[in-house]
């Protein structure tokens, strides 16, 4: 039989309570308890508190009961549950992480939780040990050996950090329509058709195609961002050779910019990405005209990233290369609907990292003065 329980707080408790609901940097069970105490004290019924606090009606019981038998600290804590006994101590557990994180056994590419399960028990003295309880543990210690992330890791050197910061103060610089900065990369994309036509979606059906396909060649795109005003071009070619990234550079600065005294281009180490390359593909004359009215940024090897056209092309990519394109022409004729809405919506990139943020999150990686200023 259910008793009921009357719940009478003081005001030292009461002030407690209130304080910890202000605050909120507490459980979200934790708080609900305390709500449904103050509820309680101030006289509604279990009912109308479930209700108000979103909670069951056990749990508002419950509560009622801890604070009765046992006081504030016993009502508003977790009520041990029933359960079996964790098989793994402490240290085996962190046995399991050292041997998840080490190399896998020969002729295996990496860890299974079956292979970690057989790898244990030869370590220790247990007989078995469950897939599912090695999964629980890895999870607890968010760990998943079987999965690895492949990445570009830089070296911060003198030349790394001189590079980045001076790409970073060119972002910094107030908008010059004579000295404009903008970012230059390129892309490579496929050229992907059909096989069989795809069924068009219908109320309750989602569009469907099918997973075979027939590719048609490759094309490159060759990408320019303002990186102080809402302005990109996508220049479509068949190939990226030097001579291509000349022609894209005579384009900058005569189609592009004809009233800048100088661009200040943002680029990678591309090989073909030089002042070579426009003697390469252009007459003598014609490069160094050129080239007058160009100055080279180039990011630290290693380091895309701060180019800012890097995150342009990502929206090109998930806003209008993200299904088949089947022909150079209609590639062109996409990217160029797609340039167009963004350059007349004003979308620009935010770019929030400065260099006085590579100082203080960078700061172990910065080279050390080999002497100190007098």
């Amino acid at each position: 039989m259910n008793l009921r329980y009357r719940v009478d707080l003081d005001q030292p408790e009461r002030d407690e309570l209130t304080a910890m609901l202000a605050g909120g940097k507490q459980p979200a069970r934790k708080l609900k308890r305390a709500q449904i105490l103050l509820a309680v004290d101030a006289g509604l019924g279990d009912e109308a508190i479930a209700a108000t606090v979103v909670v069951g009606g056990s749990t508002v019981y419950r509560t009622k009961r801890r604070f009765v038998e046992m006081g504030l600290e016993a009502a508003l804590s977790e009520e041990p549950r029933a359960g079996a006994q964790r098989k793994l101590t402490g240290k085996e557990e962190a046995l399991l992480v050292a041997t998840a994180c080490s190399s896998p056994p020969p002729g295996r590419a990496r860890w299974t939780l079956e292979l970690l399960a057989g790898e244990f028990v030869k370590l220790t003295d247990h007989q078995e040990l469950s897939r599912e309880t090695v999964r629980r543990r890895l999870a607890d210690n968010d760990l998943k050996p079987w999965r690895k992330d492949m990445w570009c890791i830089p070296k911060v050197d003198a030349e790394y950090v001189a590079r980045m910061e001076d790409v970073l103060d060119l972002y910094a610089e107030a908008p010059d329509p004579k000295r404009p900065v903008v970012c230059f990369d390129e892309s490579p994309t496929q050229l992907i058709g059909e096989v069989r036509q795809p069924i068009p979606a219908e109320p309750g059906r989602l569009e469907r195609y099918d997973c075979e396909y027939k590719r048609n060649g490759t094309a490159n795109l060759f990408v320019f961002l303002d990186a102080h005003r809402s302005w990109r071009k996508v220049k479509v070619t068949e190939r990226r050779a030097a001579e291509d990234f000349a022609h894209c550079m005579r384009d900058l600065v005569d189609i592009h910019y004809p009233q800048a005294e100088r661009v200040r281009v943002v680029l990678d180490n591309l090989s073909t990405h030089s002042a070579a390359a426009l003697y390469q593909a252009l007459p003598a004359s014609q490069a160094r005209r050129v080239l007058r009215r160009l100055e080279f940024h180039y990011t630290p090897k290693h380091a895309s990233w701060l180019n800012m056209v890097e995150i342009e092309i990502g929206v090109l990519r998930g806003q209008c290369l993200d299904r088949r394109i089947n022909s150079y022409d209609r590639l062109v004729a996409e990217t160029a609907a797609w340039e167009h809405l963004r350059n007349t919506s004003g979308a620009r990139i935010n770019w929030m990292f400065s260099t006085e943020n590579a100082r203080l999150k960078m700061a172990k990686a910065y080279p050390k003065p080999t002497s100190k200023e007098s």
